[in-house]
């Protein structure tokens, strides 16, 4: 099984929920790093967001964002599964 990292920035909008506890909890192959910049100027302020594996992920609510997350998470598992 490979490893997924989900970076998150530490004033990104994603941080109203406990996105670590509810992300490594659901999937422990699954690091939850927290960062105080993510050099996506003022994206943090607009929107939740974050990056799994390297991919930006974001959408116009924490529960929409929170969703695609798990979704992205899946896919990169399932291409370590082959």
């Amino acid at each position: 099984m490979g490893i997924v990292v989900v970076e998150i920035c530490d004033g990104s909008l994603i941080k109203q929920i406990d996105i670590e506890s509810i992300i490594e909890s659901e999937f422990p192959e699954v690091a939850v790093i927290e960062s105080s910049c993510l050099s996506f100027c003022g994206m943090c302020a607009r929107s939740p967001y974050a990056i799994v594996n390297g991919k930006r992920i974001f959408a116009k609510t924490v529960e929409e964002c929170l969703e695609l997350i798990r979704n992205r998470i899946k896919e990169e598992l399932e291409l370590y599964a082959l």
